[in-house]
């Protein structure tokens, strides 16, 4: 009996482990034509599999699994180059992401963007609307993740250090309320569970109706 801890390991395990042996011999076929012949006939059978959409990407991809599963040892006349062995061993580069300059975190990354785009603004109304809503995010950020309450002070003076002193409320600018906020924050967070109680009520109706019905 043959164990799988004792079978050759699968190289591209989706394709199954008769699709390897049958690469695995046509790769040993001395005749090249021969060769060339059957591994068209594997890469048919690899696109049965995929179930996909027939493309030059496509049989490209699927020669190139061909290649990989035969170690880069079949040597045919493909309409493909045989994949650099090295260049898809080669471990993609890292993406660096961007840690630091974040003042307050629980503000995010995003609003400091949207706050630089308003920085570059012409004066006027439609820029000081633009502070205003900026000023109402970061208190509604600030009790979404913080406290229950805060002074329209402390916002200004986190809009005021997030902008580089660039940007200042009006002195008559009143910003939504604490109260309003937190008001709609808690709407927010029933609505789902009004809806699945909502869900769950037209449910037992519809069961009571069927069972009437059937009686």
């Amino acid at each position: 009996m043959e164990y799988n801890t004792q079978r050759k390991k699968l190289v591209i395990s989706e394709y199954g482990r008769n699709l390897q042996k049958l690469v695995d011999y046509i790769t040993a076929i001395p005749d090249r034509e021969k060769r060339t012949r059957y591994a068209n006939v594997i890469v048919d059978i690899m696109a049965q599999m995929h179930n996909q959409k027939d493309s030059t990407d496509f049989r490209h991809k699927l020669w190139d699994h061909l290649f990989i599963i035969s170690d880069y040892k079949l040597d045919v006349d493909a309409p493909f180059e045989m994949p650099d062995p090295e260049k898809l061993a080669r471990k993609p580069q890292t993406l660096s992401y961007p840690r630091g300059g974040i003042r307050f975190h629980h503000y995010g990354r995003n609003i400091q963007l949207i706050i630089q785009k308003t920085i570059e603004m012409e004066d006027g109304p439609e820029k000081e609307a633009m502070v205003k809503l900026i000023a109402n995010h970061l208190k509604k950020s600030y009790l979404t993740w913080n406290r229950e309450s805060v002074d329209d002070e402390l916002i200004t003076h986190h809009l005021e250090e997030l902008s580089g002193q660039k940007l200042k409320l009006g002195e008559d600018e009143q910003l939504t309320t604490t109260t309003d906020i937190l008001a709609r924050n808690k709407r927010k967070a029933k609505s789902p569970q009004r809806h699945q109680g909502n869900q769950r009520q037209n449910n037992q109706r519809q069961n009571s109706q069927g069972k009437r019905k059937n009686k």
